[in-house]
């Protein structure tokens, strides 16, 4: 029988290599007993495709055909909404299909793929119109902003949070492995880094973007305004008896409506930015500020040596805030 390796191939050892990484695959599977019947797991690039086609149809002048006549919008939007859900349904099937061999489930999961991809096709029109709030607090947050189109078009930060708004979506049926590929396709992208499981309020805005980082149990209100390289992280990570990780317990900032954070800015814990603050460029932030709270990095000159602190200011009165 002849072999399937070329002499090229034979001659950087392609065939010796292929052999290793099946014996390291099948022992990798038989450890998690998984050598009958490997994951079959939704899509990445399935998925990065079925994204571009939603936002086609949400907007379908500028994502989608720039040509389109008045008559054949809705055509369009049914024609291209028809295949992605369809892609959609098959890739969350996948999804609760590994879960439940996971879990050791029962499920139709059939069924239950095609209820959950229903209740996210109602889901659409709400997801357009939060959007829109999203796309003109962009606009009127950015002085270099020509035009609304300009952003949608153009801007990282609305990119991750059209990914996002789809994913939180999905996330809150219940597929997060489906959900958190969405995010992280735009994570990828743009540097910009949501967890499809926080919860963030209308009109938001995402200015340059790169190396922002919003964890999974942050809750962010309306208006707010983040820069580059902010982090709504956590701050410690608590451990079981067993010193495995506990997962899903609330350990990210809460940041309430109105709020402006500069880049650079690090927020830790599940502490509360009060409503109408803002949070100054590098900022080191483990506690929490009362509403109308105005957080900058400064430096006291003092005899022997320059130390930072933090300054907060309230409607009420100033006062200084140590940081631990």
């Amino acid at each position: 029988m002849n072999s399937i390796y070329s002499k090229t191939s034979r001659q950087w050892g392609v065939e010796e290599c292929v052999a290793s990484l099946r014996q390291l695959r099948l022992g990798s599977l038989e450890s998690r007993r998984r050598l009958e019947h490997p994951p079959r797991l939704p899509s990445r690039k399935i998925l990065a495709g079925l994204v571009d086609q939603l936002g086609a149809a949400l907007f379908p002048h500028r994502l989608g055909k720039p040509d389109l006549s008045a008559e054949a919008v809705d055509y369009f939007v049914g024609h291209i909404l028809s295949g992605a859900l369809n892609d959609l349904y098959q890739q969350i099937r996948l999804e609760l299909i590994f879960k439940a061999e996971q879990q050791g489930l029962e499920m139709d999961c059939e069924i239950e793929a095609e209820a959950i991809t229903h209740r996210f096709t109602t889901k659409l029109p709400n997801i357009r119109a939060v959007l829109d709030t999203d796309l003109q607090a962009a606009y009127e947050g950015d002085p270099s902003a020509h035009n609304i189109d300009e952003v949608l078009v153009c801007y990282p930060g609305l990119t991750a949070v059209v990914h996002y708004r789809l994913a939180h979506a999905l996330h809150e049926l219940g597929v997060p492995l489906v959900a958190r590929i969405i995010s992280e396709i735009a994570h990828s992208a743009t540097g910009i880094d949501i967890h499809p499981g926080a919860q963030i309020g209308n009109s938001f805005f995402v200015d340059h973007g790169t190396g922002v980082v919003i964890g999974e149990t942050a809750i962010l209100g309306k208006h707010v305004r983040l820069y580059q390289a902010v982090t709504l992280g956590a701050k410690r990570f608590t451990e079981d008896e067993n010193g495995v990780l506990v997962k899903g317990y609330p350990r990210h900032p809460i940041v309430e409506d109105n709020v402006v954070i500069y880049a650079g800015a690090t927020l830790l814990g599940r502490i509360t930015i009060g409503a109408g603050s803002v949070i100054g460029g590098n900022v080191w932030l483990t506690q929490s500020v009362p509403p109308g709270s105005q957080i900058t990095q400064a430096k006291a000159h003092q005899e022997q040596h320059e130390v930072s602190s933090i300054q907060a200011t309230t409607p009420a009165d100033q006062q200084r805030s140590e940081l631990n």
